[in-house]
């Protein structure tokens, strides 16, 4: 099989798990319904373990021999050489109150390259999925970054307001955020939707999780974005994620201080 071939046979592989996950946590959306709390303070619900759980099954009939890292159940076979990653909701929050901006991610990894990603928006009728050489695909067609390449002229998204005034991001936050045309909070998943359809131009994250930012890198980048961690590298295993259409890519970094990776 060629390479092509099977990096084809993964982004549908991944574009269907997600589409699994998003179907589950859709068939058991009560907003105001029972919420527990995990250790870290964040939400959980029954949609967001059903829905790993049936990716997790489904993983095993398809690729038994492949490991599997997810937010609600850990690490499954970690001696396995690719691994695929699971959110089953991101954007719990968003899901507990009843806004439609919350999504399902999968991913597939090898090492530190993810092989490819999808992001599935079952409320908002719309889905992502990329492998790194074939493209970005909303739907049936291409999805491409904005070419604005004027900070002034720029939407900026964040996941958490409160990351303008708190925290060891604040400052370079706060300077982007008052070069920007518009800063809003349309974050989680659907802020990179709205990057790689060239409906706003940065996305920031001071705080992810593999199974968060690997669907999301190959997105970005063959949407023809740039994506990178907060210290400027490029890797969805690093810390927090900044999103960017590639004519806005050094100056939105620059303003917030950080360097090439």
């Amino acid at each position: 099989m060629s390479v092509r071939s099977e990096s084809e046979r993964l982004m549908e592989a991944v574009h269907e798990a997600a589409h699994l996950a998003a179907r589950t946590a859709v068939e058991r959306w009560s907003p105001g319904g029972p919420v527990d709390r995990k250790d870290d303070g964040s939400p959980v619900t029954n949609g967001d373990r059903a829905a790993e759980r049936a990716v997790r099954e489904w993983i095993a009939r398809r690729f038994p021999e492949d490991g599997v890292l997810g937010e609600e159940f850990g690490l499954e076979r970690p001696e396995a050489k690719r691994r695929w990653t699971i959110d089953p909701i991101d954007g719990t929050r968003s899901y507990v109150l009843g806004i439609p901006l919350w999504g399902s991610l999968v991913a597939v990894c090898e090492g530190p390259r993810v092989l490819a990603g999808a992001a599935v928006f079952p409320v908002l009728g719309t889905s992502l999925r990329a492998a790194p050489g074939l493209g970005c695909w909303v739907g049936g067609a291409p999805a491409r970054v904005s070419e604005i390449g004027e900070l002034d002229d720029a939407t900026v998204l964040l996941t958490d307001a409160r990351a303008l005034v708190a925290g060891p991001r604040a400052g370079g936050l706060v300077s982007l955020a008052r070069q920007a045309r518009m800063v809003r909070t349309w974050g989680d998943c659907a802020g990179y939707l709205l990057v790689a359809t060239g409906r706003a131009e940065v996305m920031i994250d001071t705080a992810m999780q593999p199974w968060d930012a690997a669907p999301l890198r190959p997105i970005i980048e063959e949407a023809g974005g740039v994506f990178s961690d907060l210290n400027g590298r490029a890797t969805a295993f690093g810390d927090g994620v900044v999103a960017t259409n590639r004519a806005l890519a050094d100056p939105a970094r620059r303003t917030m201080g950080i360097g090439p990776g």
